[in-house]
């Protein structure tokens, strides 16, 4: 009868401990957690404007990829995802929500309105990992984490391409807004570092329908040795319709990585088109580089049937990069609860997190940053060159190309 009254009371504490384990989430002492992951992506959808659906839709993806691995450190991934409306309450309302779901980080999200969310952010201590990039609180928040130079290495990096490859003058087209107002800053470093004169800053509404009037402005006489750099987001198709119908000899065209990519390409002839010959700047390796691979892969295995997605979109490979390096510093963190604390902790010191290739080594360690005013916290100031070529998005010159000194030049004499 003693034994049989010790055995259930053993089992009745066995099933003490396990349930109370299981109310936890964690072994006592140790830190670790069976709960998901939370982690926030946003992004604006359905709008006039700039629509970035695909990077939440990627962010599905790399979930799915990663939990069929097993997770993170035995964690799964949970993905909430927000429509951003490029509207600066519906970006404060994304970040409250991922404050009360208590969201490890928010990666690899786009966002024209940095002062409305990151104060949220900040507050409740959430690092933001892999933002688009297009905002000064991006680069300037100790709670952000950008995984690319954002706008001002793209820019940057066009004006020094456009002067090396033998433009002369430049006119840019660029949306009437207040990110938009930084743009030609950032370009007249990179002309200035090639001898070339500023450029003609050229605003347009980022939601018209037509850009005849600043097509043909940006035009002006059609000479030899003139180009024209459109960066409108989405609204670039719609100008260089503009620009098409005006029938220009002799100026040449040029973008970055997001106002122009293969789809839009395709879309206008491919190898026929009017944007043969287009010089780009971008971020990453083109996307037939192999080293998109594993995205495509991914794409193939839990995504084939979303259309919302273009592994050649610059967005959608934002936020895979984004989520590679939270992935890379969520694995170094063991024997504790992976949240926004402890991610935050291991962004700040761990040296040379790996995104396979598709940027160099990221740091986020104060010794990393680099003495930008306003955008101290750009740790990585490579761009790509590419150019149209037989209708294909190929690069132009091997490697990353490291803008860093022109940036430097830029931002002091643009803020001094």
């Amino acid at each position: 009868m003693r034994k049989a009254l010790a055995a259930v009371g053993v089992a009745g504490l066995a099933g003490a401990l396990i349930a109370g384990t299981a109310g936890c989430g964690a072994l006592p002492g140790t830190g670790a957690s069976s709960d998901p992951i939370v982690l926030m992506t946003w992004a604006p959808q359905g709008t006039k404007g700039t629509n970035m659906a695909g990077m939440p839709a990627i962010a599905q993806v790399f979930a799915k990829e990663v939990n069929a691995r097993g997770g993170i450190n035995g964690r799964k991934l949970k993905i909430i995802t927000c429509n951003e409306g490029n509207d600066s309450h519906k970006a404060a309302d994304c970040a409250n929500e991922a404050v009360e779901a208590k969201a490890a980080a928010v990666v690899g999200s786009y966002s024209q309105f940095g002062s409305s969310f990151m104060p949220l952010l900040e507050t409740a201590g959430i690092p933001y990992v892999g933002g688009y990039g297009i905002t000064t609180d991006e680069f300037s928040s100790a709670l952000s984490y950008p995984v690319n130079g954002g706008t001002p290495a793209l820019l940057a990096g066009n004006g020094r391409q456009l002067a090396d490859y033998g433009c002369d003058t430049v006119s840019l087209i660029r949306p009437d807004t207040a990110a938009g107002d930084l743009m030609p800053l950032f370009l007249d470093g990179g002309l200035h570092a090639g001898r070339r004169p500023r450029a003609v800053d050229i605003k347009a509404l980022d939601d018209a329908t037509d850009y005849t009037p600043e097509a043909r402005h940006s035009v002006g006489s059609d000479l030899r040795g003139h180009c024209v750099t459109a960066a409108l987001g989405d609204r670039t198709s719609t100008f260089f319709d503009s620009y098409r119908r005006l029938e220009p000899r002799h100026t040449k065209l040029s973008s970055v990585l997001g106002s122009i990519r293969q789809s839009l390409v395709d879309a206008t002839g491919g190898a026929s088109g009017p944007l043969e010959g287009v010089y780009v700047t971008g971020w990453y390796p083109p996307a037939a580089d192999p080293r998109w691979d594993p995205m495509k892969e991914a794409v193939r295995e839990y995504g084939f049937s979303d259309q919302r997605i273009d592994t050649a979109d610059p967005g959608a490979q934002t936020t895979w990069v984004a989520y590679t390096a939270f992935e890379e510093i969520a694995r170094t963190i063991q024997g504790e609860a992976i949240d926004s604390d402890t991610v935050r902790q291991a962004l700040d010191n761990r040296k040379g997190i790996s995104t396979g290739g598709l940027t160099p080594p990221l740091s986020w360690r104060f010794e990393d940053m680099l003495p930008l005013r306003d955008h101290s916290r750009i740790v990585n100031t490579a761009v790509t060159y590419q150019v149209v070529k037989e209708g294909r998005l190929v690069a132009l010159r091997k490697g990353f190309v490291d803008v860093h000194k022109l940036l430097e030049v830029d931002v002091e004499d643009a803020t001094g």
